[in-house]
């Protein structure tokens, strides 16, 4: 780089820190209008409590939306964008924090919350509750997904329709951590063809009244760390698998599942895979580390790992804690 570009960029930079404004979104207000308004690098700032009818299109090439404070809720009522969701996602660099997304219903049966089609989307303190989809993103090979503390629940019931909480195409990254999925029905709660996919320190409990099929469905495989969580199948479940990986075939240019120090706990009566692997669909180099996890309840022969990897089973009697235990960090891999 020349010298004067050097010097030139963090110029660019301050300035454009310099015009950049705060919007404030109020009940009432069109959260679309304001989105139009709104210019790279600002801040749409949305008033806490519910916004009713409201939907929108994120387009721009850096822009954060947040709650003012505490949460604010987009409740669609009828409200959605292209057919596809409450906010459709196509942009650069987009956070969103501290909204809630409820009721989102498309005539094709699949309305999300929030459809991610394109750039990198980081979400923090979010909720997706009675939505077709929770958050569904489009496949675009160099798109990043970056989830933290958000929760994801209250899958709608319609007969003939799988209503994932969270489906993840076939983007570049997938980041998942200290978040919590509930109330599946029939879809699964966390669904990722990412080519490399970290899950950490998440709860993925159906409960009582859940239905969901997989905890996890890692269909293409691809490079998976997924690390300290706690996942829990109903008596209701769909089928007998915790976490499922390479279903559907390989179309990654590499395939590992790291799977370490999770606890699982099976409320059915019939054994249960803690990990179901399909090796045949994978290529031959691909492989699947379990250490150090723990289950409890009816579970499938050698679908939880061996005791020499530190896996273990607990008595049938054991009950889920309320949050992964501390501390988690990445170190899935071993270089």
């Amino acid at each position: 780089m020349r010298r004067r570009d050097a010097v030139a960029l963090p110029l660019l930079a301050a300035l454009s820190a310099a015009r950049a404004r705060t919007l404030r979104v109020r009940r009432g207000q069109s959260l679309h209008e304001v989105l139009a308004r709104a210019q790279d690098g600002d801040t749409v700032e949305l008033d806490p409590g519910e916004h009713c009818g409201q939907a929108a299109l994120i387009a721009h090439s850096r822009l954060t939306v947040r709650a003012a404070e505490g949460r604010a809720v987009l409740l669609a009522q009828g409200a959605q964008v292209e057919g596809k969701a409450l906010l459709v996602v196509r942009g650069g660099r987009i956070e969103i924090e501290g909204l809630e997304f409820r009721g989102a219903r498309v005539p094709a049966g699949n309305g999300a919350g929030i459809r991610f089609e394109r750039g990198r989307l980081a979400l923090r303190r979010c909720g997706f509750f009675d939505n077709e989809m929770g958050l569904l993103s489009a496949g675009r090979d160099d798109a990043e997904l970056d989830i933290d503390d958000c929760a994801f629940g209250q899958a709608p019931r319609h007969e003939g329709m799988l209503h994932h909480l969270l489906y993840v195409g076939r983007i570049a990254r997938l980041r998942v951590r200290h978040s919590h999925f509930s109330g599946g029905w029939r879809g699964h709660l966390l669904k990722s063809r990412a080519a490399a996919s970290e899950i950490l320190c998440n709860r993925l409990v159906d409960g009582e009244e859940g239905a969901a099929s997989y905890q996890i469905d890692l269909p293409n495989g691809g490079l998976a760390c997924v690390r300290g969580n706690v996942l829990g199948k109903s008596a209701r479940a769909q089928n007998q698998a915790l976490v499922a990986f390479g279903a559907e075939g390989q179309p990654h240019a590499a395939s590992q599942l790291w799977f370490e120090d999770n606890l699982g706990v099976n409320e059915g009566a019939e054994p249960a895979f803690f990990v179901r692997h399909w090796p045949e669909r994978l290529p031959a180099d691909s492989g699947l580390a379990l250490r150090n996890n723990r289950f409890a309840g009816p579970v499938v022969d050698g679908s939880w790992g061996r005791p020499e990897g530190g896996n273990r089973l607990l008595p049938a009697t054991a009950v889920l804690p309320p949050l992964p235990d501390p501390p988690c960090a990445p170190r899935c891999r071993d270089a």
